[in-house]
């Protein structure tokens, strides 16, 4: 056995050893440890590493972890021309990687094309129908939704502990339990988006265990964002007195419009929002490198990609938190995408040069959200609702928003590490 194990680690020693930079790759950065590179860096602060791996290397570098060597590319301007390559970058090997190790599932035919054309709206009501949602089962689901959600980044890294791993397969299970395939079912014209999805899996020769899996799948994919992108948004007017007074003005000098009116004249809000989501949205874009791949960068410098990498997008660093597209980048300021007659600004500029993204919290072209719009007007009219129906303020004026969960980027909206305590009332 300790001959097996000794020849286990030599043969991974070799391979670390063997990886050298070839000619026209990125700079290649190994870490001091064998294997596991630095792997332990980027996940517990993948900001952090890969914002020091880019003063180190440049735009684009090519780091091991966990045996595994991940290109990391941070020039957005060419963000669409590379992801656009789907014969040399495949988004579904990973994506079928993390669907097992989160949701104990597998699903052989899983389309991304497809998925985007079906999935036009989120919210759990819309998506999962109207009908036994009462607030006692909701809370109950929402408890366990939590639950799991806070353990993601673990079971994504596979990184849970004993207890962790029990916690995270108990809420899994009554979570499937909650999200049966039978408490979906619906008369065609009452039919849920859900339920269509159900039937597409029924259709594709899936047997009742696994389509509970994907209800759960679903319920993250739609609820996973949401929640914590309207946290920043009303965390951030209420840390941001100039801020919550201007929104405050735009709702009311629009109360003579028409519902739909108002939802699309609130340029204030928008900007608002495309502020927080600069500040929170923190997605990793990752493909497969199925085949050898040259790519080119918008300052014109060639690379090869090798087959068998991975390939990492990180909107956040760039372009979101650039200190050459936008001033001060790290503090929130509510106007930033205003202009100064008050219509939304478009042009942002980097060492004189229009940037095509300010900000990419919906990923890039060719690969958008398809329930972006949803989830604007549902966060929208969440936010108003409170403005309008509540008086609200900090328990303590001097609070300031609490610091963000590092352990989160990669995984969409940031979530906060604490609370930020707030007190309110029904308006009369």
């Amino acid at each position: 056995m300790w001959t097996a194990l000794l020849l286990l680690g030599l043969s991974v020693i070799f391979l670390y050893v063997r990886r050298t930079r070839r000619r026209n790759e990125p700079p290649l950065d190994k870490g001091m440890i064998p294997w596991l590179g630095h792997a332990l860096e980027f996940g517990k602060d993948a900001a952090k590493f890969l914002t020091r791996m880019k003063q180190k290397h440049g735009d684009i570098f090519t780091v091991c972890a966990a045996g595994q060597y991940i290109t990391v590319l941070l020039d957005s301007d060419c963000y669409d021309e590379v992801l656009s390559d789907v014969v040399s970058l495949d988004q579904t090997g990973y994506a079928r990687v993390l669907m097992k190790r989160i949701f104990s599932l597998n699903l052989p035919n899983h389309n991304p094309e497809s998925e985007k054309k079906r999935a036009e709206m989120t919210g759990y009501l819309t998506v999962f129908g109207a009908e036994k949602n009462n607030s006692a089962a909701l809370t109950e689901i929402y408890e366990e939704f939590r639950r799991f959600d806070k353990l993601l980044p673990k079971l994504a890294r596979t990184t849970v502990n004993k207890e962790e791993k029990k916690i995270a397969t108990s809420a899994r299970e009554k979570l499937w339990k909650w999200l049966t395939v039978s408490c979906l079912d619906r008369k065609p014209e009452h039919q849920s988006w859900v339920g269509n999805y159900v039937q597409q899996l029924q259709d594709e020769g899936l047997d009742s265990e696994t389509q509970r899996r994907a209800m759960l799948l679903q319920l993250w994919v739609t609820q996973g964002n949401a929640g914590p992108a309207a946290f920043w948004v009303l965390g951030y007017l209420l840390t941001n007195p100039e801020a919550l007074r201007a929104v405050r003005e735009e709702i009311q000098g629009g109360k003579h419009l028409r519902p739909e009116e108002r939802q699309k004249n609130t340029p204030v809000f928008d900007s608002i929002l495309r502020e927080t989501l600069r500040l929170t949205a923190a997605a990793l874009i990752t493909r497969e490198v199925v085949q050898d791949k040259k790519i080119h960068l918008s300052n014109g410098q060639e690379y090869q990609l090798r087959r068998g990498d991975r390939l990492c997008v990180f909107p956040f660093i760039s372009p979101q938190i650039d200190p050459q597209i936008h001033q001060q980048p790290e503090l929130f300021q509510f106007d930033r995408f205003l202009n100064a007659d008050g219509s939304e600004r478009k042009d942002f500029f980097k060492e004189g040069m229009r940037v095509k993204y300010p900000s990419v919290p919906w990923g890039t072209k060719g690969n958008l959200c398809p329930g972006r719009h949803f989830a604007v007007s549902a966060i929208k009219e969440l936010v108003f609702t409170i403005l309008t129906q509540f008086d609200l303020e900090l328990c303590d004026k001097n609070a300031t928003l609490p610091l963000v969960d590092p352990s989160r980027y990669g995984f969409g909206i940031l979530q906060p590490a604490g609370d930020l305590e707030i007190r309110y009332r029904k308006r009369s």
